[in-house]
């Protein structure tokens, strides 16, 4: 075999295998290939994969995309909505092809998503160097253009020799496969070595597989934390996104309805419980709900689960004011479960500690005032949501209205994609989420471009799991214009595999929450604005609006598209378009809906904050005042120690 052949019929009988419970789960680890050949891989992975579909159909399925990047946004898409069992594999040419990858990696790997990334390399004979699209350093000529996958990646390696290749997949997969170190994975593949014979040992070629940690907590650490959670007064469960990896949800939902202690989530974490269970506070942070963060301004007790306490989670560490405040960290991690200089990190499954936490606390309650705060500030906060979805300005609707309209149109089941601009902050505030895999926001890496490829690649695990008899899901992305230019053309991939993806794409004509955020810091929306270049002053601030039809664009590339026209039927129309697209049937292919909206109309405050530092010296009045404001919430800030 070849080398290349070999890695493919590898990676063709590799197994995860899973106990949740007394279920366990077994999946293929690697279900299918994503690819563009260029010269680096056409000979090598390229042929292995055309010989595997003649030969062994179901060994790899090959799927083309036409970005690099998108298609390893595919396969993060893919491996969170199905809880990192499974992911796919990309392979690239050389040179442009590879670092086109670098963009996916980073962000598999700042939101602990598996991927295994197969970028081709030059020679490693240097029988014709320089190849072209080969980079030549003078001080470093083993450096190629793969190096920068680094320190971007889980995990690395270079297979220059045919012997190397066992020894870096079993490395990589051992990676790809661990809950607390999973990312991006890269195993970089000289074109000369891809092609090179090599004699295989059947046991490599044999089924293996993969066993999903899930790590017992300690019995101490669980009395320890019980004991705190008896000792406090104000308590607060942060949860994020371990809690939906490891499948604790329902536990989660146990230890809260047992204890009353309520539950804010970060983004990842959305789903954790359904909007309107009675302990559950939403959103956290800067992009939070009023009700969990004015909960976690008096807590005097964290207990995080499954969360890496992000800036937003913490709102830049000014969220949680009270002095005494300590931290109980539940994480597979251990990175994650010592952030803070906690009182009690417990290293462990979510899920197991949370089973063990319910039994060890027996049946202690939170006392009765702070069942009576959590649900007043939740019936606050729904009022603040019900009446920004209830908004309707004229010509053109808020984002506030669009959210809501699609959240009313969409079945519980159904799963919102989006990523980068003002629309996540907005959904992890306001979305209305009643299932646990109803809610898909990649804000780790906050990527512009992920959203309609990342959709799909959700939307192909949900065909996945209904082809074994699972529930039928729509996947519904929304993005916004800036995004959408950054990467649509995997509309394209979905067109030509009939992939129904439902598209709701926001025109604001420019960059609405870098524009709102220019502002709140004194650079009145800066270069935010797709505008006419005005030559004399050479600024993009005031000319005439762009005449860009991104309707007509999505339409070229050949999805369907429904226009919603400005006006006081906006939001109805957008809710029946909406209606129509999820009555297509599967294999339709994409829809588009296109609506325009008011950028200037903000979302409900969240009555929290996020640092980004204003310039200490201006000129301009308005970054005097912004820094003046700035310093006021840098007051607030302190290392959380506790």
């Amino acid at each position: 075999m070849t080398v290349a052949q070999a890695l493919v019929a590898f990676l063709g009988h590799q197994y995860t295998v899973d106990r949740i419970g007394d279920t366990t789960y077994r999946e293929r680890l690697i279900p299918g290939m994503f690819g563009i050949f260029g010269h680096g891989n056409v000979a090598g992975v390229g042929q292995a994969l055309k010989q595997a579909q003649v030969l062994e159909p179901e060994l790899m399925p090959y799927h083309q995309g036409r970005n690099e990047q998108a298609q390893a946004h595919q396969a993060v898409g893919y491996a969170r909505h199905t809880r990192r069992r499974q992911t796919w594999a990309v392979t690239t040419s050389i040179g442009p092809g590879s670092t086109n990858l670098l963009t996916g990696a980073a962000l598999a790997t700042a939101n602990r998503l598996p991927v295994l990334l197969l970028p081709s390399d030059t020679f490693a004979t240097r029988a014709a160097d320089p190849v072209l699209q080969q980079i030549e350093q003078p001080y470093g000529y083993d450096i190629t253009v793969n190096d920068a996958f680094r320190p971007v990646s889980k995990y690395f390696d270079r297979v220059s020799r045919p012997e190397q290749l066992a020894s870096a997949l079993l490395s990589g997969l051992r990676v790809l496969t661990d809950p607390a170190e999973t990312g991006a994975v890269t195993i970089a593949l000289p074109q000369d070595v891809q092609a090179e014979a090599i004699d295989v040992p059947e046991e490599f070629l044999a089924e293996r597989e993969w066993r999903i940690r899930r790590p017992e907590p300690e019995a101490e650490d669980i009395a320890r934390a019980a004991e705190l959670i008896r000792g406090a007064r104000r308590p607060l469960i942060v949860a994020g996104g371990g809690v939906l990896y490891a499948f604790a949800q329902d536990a989660l939902a146990g230890l809260a309805a047992t204890t009353g202690i309520p539950v804010a989530w970060t983004q990842a974490g959305v789903g954790v419980l359904p909007w309107d269970a009675p302990q559950a506070v939403g959103a956290i942070g800067s992009t939070g709900t009023t009700a969990a963060n004015a909960l976690a301004a008096e807590a005097d007790l964290i207990i995080g689960i499954g969360t890496r306490y992000e800036d937003f989670t913490t709102a830049s560490r000014t969220a949680f004011a009270n002095p005494d405040v300590r931290f109980v960290n539940i994480n597979v991690a251990a990175l994650d479960a010592y952030k803070h200089g906690t009182s009690l990190p417990i290293v462990a499954d979510a899920r197991k500690a949370l089973i063990a936490l319910t039994e060890a606390l027996g049946r202690h309650r939170v006392d009765a005032d702070l069942d009576r705060a959590v649900t007043a500030e939740k019936q606050r906060w729904d009022g603040i949501v019900d009446d920004a979805f209830a908004e309707r300005y004229e010509p053109l609707p808020s984002q506030n209205a669009i959210i809501g309209a699609t959240n009313r149109a969409m079945d519980p089941r159904d799963v919102v994609i989006c990523a980068a601009g003002s629309l996540p902050g907005d959904l992890h505030k306001m979305w209305r989420v009643s299932d646990p895999w109803g809610y898909h926001v990649e804000y780790a890496f906050s990527c512009m471009g992920y959203e309609i490829a990342g959709g799909l690649g959700v939307k192909r695990a949900v065909l996945a799991a209904s082809a074994r008899g699972e529930a039928d899901r729509d996947v519904v992305v929304m993005v916004g214009d800036g995004s959408y230019l950054m990467m649509h053309t995997e509309l394209v991939t979905a067109v030509a595999e009939g992939i129904k993806l439902i598209v709701v794409l926001i025109q604001n004509h420019g960059y609405a929450s870098i524009g709102a955020l220019s502002e709140s810091l004194g650079s009145q929306r800066f270069g935010t604005r797709y505008r006419v270049l005005d030559p004399q002053a050479h600024s993009f601030d005031d000319g005439e609006t762009l005449p860009i039809d991104l309707a007509t664009n999505a339409e070229s590339l050949g999805a369907t598209v429904h226009r919603i026209a400005p006006g006081p039927d906006a939001i109805a129309d957008l809710e029946a378009a909406i209606g129509k697209a999820r009555a297509e049937p599967e294999g339709s292919g994409p829809i588009v809906i296109h609506i325009e909206s008011d950028p200037l109309i903000d979302a409900p405050s969240s009555e929290s904050w996020w640092d980004v530092p204003v310039s200490a010296v201006a000129e301009l009045d308005s970054t005097q005042e912004a820094r003046r404001t700035y310093d006021q919430h840098k007051a607030h800030q302190r290392p959380l120690l506790g």
